[in-house]
């Protein structure tokens, strides 16, 4: 298969996942197989033998059943961000279903696709994004302050010139 049929896309990864704790992102899996027929023989032997101790050690995935009359079996999962899959186990042993399930489980729900980069930035210049005033002298674009700043005048007497106030009366009295 040549690399132009498979689609590609830069690194994504799931937001926020594992900031408080870690979220499995499947969501529901069901086990779709035939209750006679032989290629879902090793399908209906995981059931029997390990269903049960995956569904407990899993509780965050719901697990249905589904029997379908001769049809092949096969493994249809569905992710949080509503990515579904479906994988064929026909003729497959239960261990090699119990992988499946395991590999299913690990996965984040985002499509395989090839890499463009191993690496991918929003923002690809590290000087920052351009603006109009980038490379201008920096005067253009700000005012400077006035050289005298004007003093605060509140109508009201503060408490301190109240004080000062008093202490001047009591001088003049004294003198």
């Amino acid at each position: 298969m040549g690399s132009r049929l498979i689609p590609s896309n830069f690194v994504k990864n799931v937001m926020q996942n594992g900031i408080g704790r870690y979220i499995c992102q499947l969501q529901r899996v069901t086990i779709e197989f035939c209750k006679s027929n032989g290629s879902s023989r090793g399908t209906r032997d995981f059931i029997e033998n390990y269903l049960l101790d995956f569904a407990k050690s899993n509780p965050g995935i719901v697990m249905y059943l589904r029997p379908r009359r001769h049809k092949h079996p096969h493994l249809r999962a569905e992710y949080l961000n509503g990515y579904k899959e479906s994988i064929p186990v026909a003729n497959m042993s239960k261990d090699e279903v119990a992988q499946w399930l395991g590999i299913l489980r690990g996965r984040t729900g985002v499509q395989i696709v090839r890499l463009r980069k191993p690496w991918h930035t929003d923002n690809p210049s590290i000087q920052g994004i351009w603006h109009p005033f980038m490379f201008k002298d920096p005067s253009i674009n700000s005012k400077p302050f006035p050289k005298k700043l004007p003093a605060y005048k509140s109508d009201k007497m503060s408490a301190t010139e109240y004080v000062l106030q008093l202490k001047q009366e009591q001088l003049k009295i004294t003198n």
